[in-house]
């Protein structure tokens, strides 16, 4: 995932036939119309979100909303390499995603060595405990975890697997934090932060998906080695598995608050149709309201949309998660640099002004602890957070949403407008023109800095309201946050 890229619109029905699951030919296929392009998905046009019908799921998209600001972790057994999670497994992806790879091997050697890192994997540091007050310090309020990731490695006591954390041959298996998923989820949970579970509707370790001895051979790609058309016994078997994993975490893993899909192209338009609307409204008899995220897919089980390094224009006026990394990849990298708590905010306000919700993605090292230079840009996030959260947290967009270092939030009857600087060098005025138009029948009443509860003098003029502001000395806030109290005429 190291390309941003975003389409707003959904891809056309296409169809994957025998001849074009030929070696090579699937590249020509995709490229006609990305789902993914270097590991990052498009996203789907606003203009065919179709609203859920069940009271329950809308109820929690409202709580969804609410939230704004998520953790999202890529971690497996893959950051012991230092290189992008899962993709070089898939031969037609090689040559944009093998090239952190800079030692001698083949690409068959090199599937070898991956997919016996399992055995090598002991993050013996790991404390979910102290990642969730992290979390809870940085200001999160969900958790988006990879349960899976496309390579098949289940960080979770799975009993359909052995390719998973708990297996025998899995060094970590003797640990007491051993079920990964269990431990974490409790630890986030007893924070008061919501769970959503990342999971991958491809699974390249599998033998339903990727079966030997077909007509391709080894050479891979990131659909299945068969034509499900053509093979649906061994097609119903991946369904099945695929089916009782995910009512495996959604009954033994406590409330899910939301399960996300990743693999889009898993889906009935391809020919790979898992029905996941099927399992999804099983799960919903006991985990009623949950929400689904089946991206790019579109239709009534992508109760959100879910941009991937990017951030839409304008807001989508449907719910929305941009997933973000913090540092230059969403699996570990060594030696990475992460986001200034300054770029995170702003990029934070920049988002929730257009009504959407921020995940930002850190990838844990692989002796379980969170690099040091993602935890200082988290907990100086937080800070910002502590003193400004009620312009951010239980908002909704308020036009004109953005206009030059100015964005827009709105909660009640209060308007927040958040003031952003730049650099720590950036000039603070002592007035700030607010360009804010006035409401037919209402008009603004007290005016205040949100982070001292200063009330400060206004007047109103023609391009908005005009403040006067404190006398500023040292470094340029982050953002500073008016807070204006509408009043009726």
């Amino acid at each position: 995932m190291d390309e941003w890229k975003a389409e707003d619109g959904l891809q056309e029905e296409q169809e994957v036939t025998a001849e074009e699951e030929m070696r090579g030919e699937e590249k020509q296929e995709e490229n006609k119309e990305e789902i993914v392009e270097h590991g990052v998905h498009n996203y789907s046009a606003a203009d065919r979100y179709v609203w859920p019908t069940d009271p329950a799921v809308r109820k929690k998209l409202e709580w969804f909303q609410d939230q704004k600001l998520a953790l999202m972790m890529h971690w497996g057994p893959y950051c012991q390499l230092g290189v992008v999670e899962s993709w070089a497994l898939s031969d037609a992806d090689a040559e944009w995603s093998r090239t952190g790879i800079d030692w001698e091997a083949t690409g068959k050697e090199f599937k070898e060595q991956y997919n016996a890192l399992n055995k090598t994997f002991n993050p013996i540091r790991f404390d979910p405990e102290g990642w969730a007050d992290i979390a809870k310090k940085s200001g999160v309020k969900y958790l988006v975890f990879t349960t899976k990731h496309h390579d098949g490695f289940c960080m979770w006591d799975t009993k359909y697997s052995d390719y998973r954390i708990t297996a025998p041959d899995c060094p970590f298996h003797t640990h007491k934090y051993a079920d990964i998923c269990g431990h974490l989820f409790e630890a986030f949970r007893k924070k008061g932060i919501g769970i959503a579970a990342y999971f991958s509707k491809a699974d390249w370790h599998v033998d339903s998906y990727w079966k030997k001895g077909c007509e391709r051979g080894d050479y891979m790609w990131r659909g299945p080695s068969y034509n499900p058309k053509e093979n649906p016994e061994e097609w119903e078997r991946f369904v099945t598995f695929t089916h009782n994993q995910i009512k495996e975490l959604a009954s033994e893993y406590g409330q899910i608050d939301i399960m996300w899909f990743d693999a889009g192209w898993v889906c009935e338009r391809t020919g790979q149709d898992i029905r996941l609307g099927e399992v999804i409204d099983q799960v919903r008899r006991w985990q009623p309201g949950m929400l689904c995220a089946d991206r790019t897919v579109g239709g009534p089980y992508e109760n959100y949309i879910t941009p991937e390094q990017c951030v839409p224009e304008k807001p989508l006026n449907v719910p929305w998660e941009s997933c973000i990394t913090l540092g230059t990849s969403f699996s570990f990298a060594y030696e990475d640099t992460y986001k200034s708590p300054r770029e995170v905010v702003q990029l934070l306000i920049d988002i929730v002004a257009k009504g959407g919700n921020l995940a930002i993605n850190v990838g844990p090292q692989p002796d379980g602890r969170l690099p040091r230079g993602a935890v200082k840009s988290l907990l100086g996030m937080g800070e910002w957070l502590e003193a400004n959260g009620e312009a951010i947290y239980g908002t909704r967009v308020c036009a004109p949403y953005k206009k030059d270092n100015i964005a827009f939030t709105r909660k009640g009857s209060c308007i927040y407008a958040l003031e952003m600087f730049e650099e720590e060098e950036s000039e603070v005025p002592e007035s700030v023109l607010i360009p804010l138009v006035k409401e037919p029948g209402k008009k603004p009443g007290k005016v205040s800095l949100l982070e001292t509860g200063r009330e400060l003098e206004y007047e109103i003029v023609s391009e908005g309201i005009l403040v006067r502001t404190p006398v500023w000395t040292g470094k340029a806030p982050i953002a500073r946050v008016y807070k204006i109290e509408e009043e009726q005429e």
